[in-house]
């Protein structure tokens, strides 16, 4: 699946890292991380900084207070375009974290950028999210005739002031158990307060979070929370395990204590992320991603098998199925598009572009390698189906005899209300058309989809265990107008 210049399918969601170090500085660390989160979100970065001031100086015996203070920097743009190192050099201190961009709930502009810093009495907090809260609404108004002030249309705020509103009445573990009892959908959430690093996965654990340690030159130990293990990687840390549903990690320096406040009868893992949000490279649930693509390329041509000359992916996103779809078929794998590297997801073309240009500045196909073939063209999913459409004509165009497309996942029938920026229903390919009309509208000589069944095989996690709203219409959390298999509503429902 390909973005391009305002032809948009599925938004990344946002990325989110947290580094809590016994010494040193945390700005640099926090750095690479995101940059290993940054295929996450494009649209904005920033990080935030709190702890001892200044750079390790243990070998001068020398000691730094802890403030409290938190030094903030985000803007729009990449993490090397916001975190210069003119900015970088200005952030001081032992505990960080940081968060990569691109909307789902609020607009786009610098005020929706994270982490997102709020004054309540007793101090400051930092929070850095990802996911949608399907409450904010009603949240908001209830906050807004308390008092609060709001600087930004994002649910990360709505959560900023629901939590600084129960520290003032609670410690802050009860403070998150409060907040965590009221906010309804996803989120993972890493947290400045008090000097303090602390990491929240929801209750139904949505969205993927997980705990490294790193060491550093002098052997000390650090912890790491990050969306994806491969931010872990980066720092040549080691992963210890997924953050659980309903749990809350404190760190400060070395010292790491875990709170399991909430534990429901089943978790609600997005599908999407091993379809295709997540790096290859990352291991979600004790799963490598790259595998589990494999595994769904090799079902799908057991299932959608067709006589063909060649297997191709939409690049990058169909890459790894194609390579497992290959495999199993027996056909070769071949490179039918080179991907410009230099057009990135928010590239914005010139207002008279077309969209046939569009698709031509992203992908170029290579003729020598399609002409006169029949392709299995293998992509990770359909949702309006235009761009497909007209990557397809290209092909054919070039000279593809043939072009079948194989789809990695089932259609996407229903919108996404917790993370993911998709379309709405009507404008979903897949919502009101059968087989043969997708496969008319696509101009492909055959489409095939891979089945739910196959889908869940290949993942390895039962289904009462995953979220598949936006492939069944049925959702973990009660969401106006939408059939629910599962409320997270109440405390009592978790034990």
């Amino acid at each position: 699946m390909i973005n391009y210049g305002g032809v948009l399918g599925k938004n990344e969601e946002c990325g989110i890292v947290g580094i809590a170090l016994a010494r040193g500085n945390v700005a640099l660390p926090l750095f690479y991380a995101l940059y290993a989160l940054q295929h996450r979100g494009q649209e904005s970065a920033g990080i935030a900084v709190s702890g001892h001031a200044g750079v390790d100086k243990e070998e001068e015996n020398e000691t730094r207070e802890c403030t409290g203070e938190i030094t903030l920097v985000k803007g729009m743009g990449f993490v090397y375009e916001v975190l210069n190192n003119h900015r970088l050099e200005s952030q001081k201190g032992n505990i960080g974290i940081g968060h990569v961009r691109y909307s789902t709930t609020g607009a786009s502009k610098v005020e929706n950028a994270e982490p997102l810093l709020v004054n309540y009495q007793r101090g400051k907090i930092a929070i850095a999210h990802n996911g949608n809260l399907v409450n904010t609404a009603e949240l908001r108004r209830e906050l807004k005739r308390e008092g609060r002030v709001f600087h930004s249309d994002t649910d990360t705020e709505v959560i900023a002031h629901l939590l600084a509103k129960e520290l003032v009445r609670h410690d802050p573990i009860e403070a998150i158990k409060e907040l965590m009892r009221r906010a309804i959908g996803s989120y993972s959430l890493v947290i400045l307060l008090n000097n303090t690093l602390i990491a929240i996965r929801d209750p139904l654990g949505i969205k993927p979070l997980c705990l490294g340690e790193i060491i550093d030159g002098n052997g000390r130990r650090g912890y790491i929370i990050a969306s994806e293990s491969p931010a872990i990687d980066m720092l040549d840390g080691y992963l210890i395990r997924d953050v659980r549903p309903g749990e809350i990690l404190i760190l400060k320096g070395e010292n790491l204590e875990s709170h399991q406040l909430y534990r429901g009868k089943n978790t609600a893992h997005c599908i999407f992320e091993y379809i295709y949000f997540a790096r290859a490279d990352s291991v979600l649930d004790g799963r490598l991603v790259y595998d589990v693509r494999m595994k769904i390329g090799e079902r799908l041509a057991e299932e959608c098998g067709v006589e063909a000359d060649m297997v191709s992916p939409v690049p990058d996103s169909g890459i790894t199925f194609a390579i497992g779809y290959a495999k199993r078929a027996g056909l070769d794998y071949m490179e039918g598009f080179i991907k410009n590297r230099y057009v990135g997801r928010t590239f914005i073309m010139p207002e008279k572009t077309s969209r046939d240009t569009a698709v031509r500045l992203k992908l170029n196909v290579v003729r020598a390698n399609v002409e006169g073939k029949r392709i299995v063209l293998v992509d990770d999913s359909i949702v309006r189906g235009t761009t497909s459409r007209r990557i397809v004509n290209y092909l054919k165009k070039k000279g593809a005899k043939e072009v079948h497309m194989r789809i990695g996942s089932p259609p996407i029938i229903a919108p996404c209300y917790l993370g993911i920026n998709t379309p709405t229903r009507d404008e979903l390919l897949a919502s009101k058309r059968n087989l043969d009309e997708i496969c008319e509208f696509l101009n492909a000589d055959s489409i095939g989809y891979l089945s739910m069944k196959g889908l869940i095989d290949s993942v390895g996690i039962e289904a009462s265990n995953l979220c598949l709203g936006c492939l069944t219409e049925k959702y973990p959390v009660e969401i106006p107008g939408e059939v629910c298999i599962a409320r997270q509503l109440k405390l009592t429902q978790f034990s």
